[in-house]
């Protein structure tokens, strides 16, 4: 059964709105949603969410009851997505990405590399998380000022996709990192960026659903804890997130669409941390909890 994309082609600001619509009609479930510039000059950018074809009819009403009071006007597009390794396409061209002083490029760009900068390199690869993604860049701006203010001894990747925030926590400071995913061909891509930014031996990757492995009882508890996933899980684990965590630890979350952060916070709130501070980047969240005072 074919993907395809249901859009609306509107303004940034109407396009983050939609977002923030279908976040509340559907960003729970398991689609994805995102937003796309399409022309800068002309401010034309697309809201889009990816289904497959069978769940059309359904998630094209609910897309319709989402916009309907606010923009009753935008017409609903349709697209098929063709058939092709769309991750490594989708990152052709594209540019270094700089988060604090983390630059994450591909290796045609080695040369943009500067004296002071944290270089990580990850081409593309079938393991999401390349820098681009607001997501990605917000986990790495948090994870410099964590690092480098407070007093961290291992730390946790759940979720680790390419690898690169493992890879960034381990360049910033030499302390043992535990990075899993539910997805081997994920951990493995994961272990070849590491080899490629020369800290595989630092980074222990496993394949594990959830927390069910023996490795977090090995190397926990953790005074950093970083899972950029989806709003739902991690609701959903943060009991067992929480029990995972050192004294005085600190957590990075993100995967969290801005209308889902109230949601986020209420949880781990309820789990005795402390809300420190929350970025913003193109309509995603990344939320920065400690457990006592941040």
């Amino acid at each position: 059964m074919s993907e395809i994309r249901l859009f609306v082609s509107t303004t940034e600001v109407n396009a983050n709105r939609v977002l923030d619509l279908l976040g509340f009609e559907l960003g729970e479930e398991d689609f994805a949603i995102a937003t796309t510039e399409v022309d800068e000059k002309a401010d034309i950018w697309e809201a889009s969410i990816y289904l497959m074809m069978e769940d059309e009819d359904a998630v094209r009403a609910r897309f319709e009851t989402a916009i309907a009071e606010e923009f009753a006007e935008l017409a609903i597009e349709r697209e098929v997505i063709p058939d092709i390794d769309w991750i490594a396409k989708s990152l052709e061209g594209l540019t270094p990405v700089r988060a604090g002083r983390f630059l994450v490029h591909g290796s045609h760009d080695r040369d943009k590399v500067q004296p002071h900068d944290i270089a990580i390199e990850i081409d593309a690869g079938q393991a999401f998380g390349t820098g681009h993604h607001g997501t990605t860049a917000g986990c790495l701006e948090v994870i410099e000022t964590v690092v480098r203010s407070r007093k961290v001894r291992n730390a946790l990747d759940l979720g680790t996709g390419s690898g690169v925030l493992a890879i960034a926590v381990r360049k910033l400071r030499p302390i043992p990192v535990l990075a899993t995913d539910i997805d081997p061909i994920a951990v493995r891509v994961a272990r070849d960026n590491a080899r490629r930014n020369q800290v595989v031996d630092a980074i222990d990757f496993r394949t594990a659903p959830g927390f069910h492995s023996t490795a977090f009882r090995e190397y926990g508890p953790f005074d950093l804890i970083i899972a950029n996933i989806l709003a739902r899980p991690l609701i959903k684990m943060a009991p067992q997130l929480v029990t995972h965590l050192a004294p005085n630890g600190s957590v990075i979350l993100s995967g969290i669409l801005a209308s889902q952060r109230w949601k986020v916070i209420a949880a781990y709130s309820s789990q005795g941390l402390s809300h420190v501070r929350t970025i913003w980047r193109n309509g995603w969240v990344t939320i920065h909890f400690t457990q006592g005072k941040g």
